[in-house]
């Protein structure tokens, strides 16, 4: 949950969001096979998020959703086809309050959360705060979540120390997740916005993934496991250990926007965020995207995202780290690559809807209630990232107001 907002002046209005997309992935160096396996991925992920007042200073937040994914990469924990890890549900819900003291140009709030699969469950607990300037050209956002995590330490299959009988069989480990973060935003022109902002992340616990295998160039341990799919020619002669990293992590990005309005028609909204942690890992990203309103109620936003980042100081590719090193991952999330982001997307938004229809109930004089579908908004990307990761992204925003 970030800094709060100033409410808008349809404070009374209750908004729902109906809002999801499609995410579809492949490449060929999957962590769970070391950093040479199949990357495959589909996520589809459907949520709900209202936005209700409660009087004309305070609101409620609800923010509940699935996502529903199919993975062919960690479907190679267990060497065969078709196993119950290929396929999972993680469902989530977050909730919030916020109250808005006007005369002050405060708003705080606070929140809680929860997430849950069949290996993950996390909850979080949120707190926010915004001052904004008696001009409102200025405003200062603070705001920090804490997440406590329990994951069941699912391993390979042939690291298996006892035969497993139900998920309870595995144990489990913990991880904490703090993030503080801090935005300063200043109208600096009738045409010209700017933010800064600045995310601390400290975590603490788990932070290896236990199904992640790793091979060594040095490794006398002969391999236990027989080939997946009984191909021989993909068999490594010498065996796998579970990924191993520090278990704690700190991370300091700083980032950069601004908004120009080069015209009543066209705006330039440009992004730049610099990243470092403590595993080694530095990064830069860049965003650009130019909304056109093509008529007063229609917009089109072509974008485009740039990344690039160093390697973590644990991460080698396949069969090149050695049995000597302390921490070690061929999760090619913690390489260094380059990935470039482009897409399209469009938005709809009427001044009074696309249409509107009565709902059951009445409003506070008695009227019948109408909703109106007040937005609709359209999103497309494609993704592709140097180690030879695609992607494809679709997503939509169905905006109601009752």
């Amino acid at each position: 949950m970030g800094p709060p907002v100033p409410m808008n002046r349809a404070a009374n209005e209750t908004t729902i969001d109906i809002i999801g997309g499609y995410y579809q992935q492949d490449g060929t160096h999957g962590a769970v096979e070391g950093g040479r396996g199949t990357q495959q991925l589909t996520d589809v992920s459907p949520a709900i998020i209202l936005n209700i007042p409660l009087d004309t200073v305070s609101r409620l937040s609800v923010n509940v959703g699935a996502d529903f994914y199919s993975s062919a990469s960690t479907d190679r924990i267990d060497f065969a086809l078709s196993t119950p890890s290929a396929r999972d549900v993680r469902t989530h819900g977050d909730f919030g309050y916020s109250r808005e003291h006007k005369y002050q140009g405060i708003v705080w709030g606070v929140g809680a959360g929860v997430s849950k699969e069949y290996d993950y469950l996390s909850g979080n607990v949120t707190g926010s705060f915004a001052k904004t300037s008696r001009d409102g050209n200025r405003q200062l956002g603070l705001a920090g979540q804490v997440f406590f995590d329990q994951v069941t330490l699912i391993t390979p299959a042939e690291l298996r120390t006892a035969i497993i009988r139900g998920k309870n069989a595995y144990g489990t480990d913990t991880r904490q997740t703090y993030n503080l973060t801090a935005t300063y935003s200043q109208v600096l022109s009738k045409r010209l916005q700017v933010a800064i902002s600045t995310e601390l992340v400290a975590q603490n616990g788990l932070l290896s993934t236990p199904f992640h295998r790793v091979y060594f160039r040095d490794n006398p341990d002969p391999n236990p496991a027989p080939p997946p799919n009984g191909d021989f020619s993909t068999r490594v002669a010498t065996a796998a250990r579970i990924e191993t990293l520090p278990r704690s992590r700190f991370k300091y990005p700083v980032s950069l926007r601004l908004n120009y309005y080069a015209t009543d028609v066209v705006q330039v909204r440009a992004f730049y965020r610099f990243y470092n942690d403590n595993f080694g890992i530095t990064a830069h990203t860049a965003e650009l995207e130019l909304p056109v309103k093509v008529t007063p109620f229609f917009v089109l936003y072509p974008f485009y995202r740039y990344h690039i980042q160093t390697a973590a100081r644990y991460f080698a590719p396949f069969q090149q780290h050695s049995v000597a090193d302390e921490y070690y991952s061929s999760d090619y999330d913690l390489s260094a690559f380059s990935a470039h982001k482009t897409g399209l997307g469009l938005r709809y938004s009427p001044v009074y809807g696309l249409t509107r229809f009565r709902v059951p109930g009445q409003d506070a004089q008695g009227r019948p209630r109408v909703m109106r579908l007040r937005s609709l908004d359209l999103r497309y990307a494609h993704y592709q990232q140097s180690t030879d990761l695609v992607a494809n992204i679709v997503s939509f925003d169905l905006g109601f107001a009752l």
